[in-house]
């Protein structure tokens, strides 16, 4: 293993460990300590359709507690989660992941309105997405960060399910960085996020 990944890994490693031991005073000042804001970007689909009327509704996604935060999440062990300590993204994960496929659903130009509940036109349709993992692992020398998402699609009007589908993807991170961390999930959603907003424009 590389010393500097070895150095990470024992931080990570540590860092949920070090918590518990810390003074109130040590604890308000990592608080009020900014962290590197890191953002995703959306990605259309690709394959050609025609266009309809058609409204639909995208719900913010459920996840589990410890996804649904601001924070990166990071799994040094498979039953171990500690976050990394100088990077968060600009929401939490949830409503982060529903702006992204709002965004990239909507840049495939094939439904009439996308977008949340509130506020909106009544829907034909609505999106329910489940956040299974979104997160970095380490395992021996290697870092790399996985994405596991459930999308489910209902007729508004009775509820029913027309389709539902799982998408799992992995990526190799360059580095231990949080750039190269976030640029991993990156990676994953461009081949993702495509696929996605094309199977929900046609279902």
């Amino acid at each position: 293993m590389r010393p500097m990944m070895m150095t990470r890994r024992f931080a990570l490693l540590g860092a949920a460990a070090s918590l518990s031991g810390c003074s109130a005073l040590s604890t308000l000042n990592t608080a009020a300590t900014p962290l590197n804001t890191y953002d995703l970007l959306p990605v259309t689909g690709t394959t050609p359709g025609r266009r309809s009327g058609r409204t639909l509704l995208v719900a913010r996604p459920d996840a589990a507690a410890a996804i649904a935060t601001d924070r990166v999440m990071i799994k040094p062990a498979p039953l171990s989660i500690t976050y990394l300590p100088d990077a968060r993204w600009p929401d939490e994960l949830p409503d982060l992941m529903q702006s992204l496929l709002i965004r990239s659903i909507a840049g495939t130009g094939r439904l009439g309105y996308v977008g949340p509940g509130e506020g909106g036109p009544v829907p034909d349709l609505a999106l329910l997405t489940r956040l299974d993992a979104f997160q970095a692992e380490v395992t021996g020398d290697a870092l790399s960060v996985t994405i596991d998402v459930t999308l489910t699609v209902l007729r508004d009007r009775d509820q029913r399910v027309i389709a539902s589908r799982v998408w799992r993807q992995s990526a190799p991170a360059a580095d231990d960085s949080a750039a190269a961390i976030v640029a991993a999930f990156q990676t994953v959603l461009n081949g993702l996020l495509p696929d996605m907003a094309d199977w929900v424009a046609a279902a």
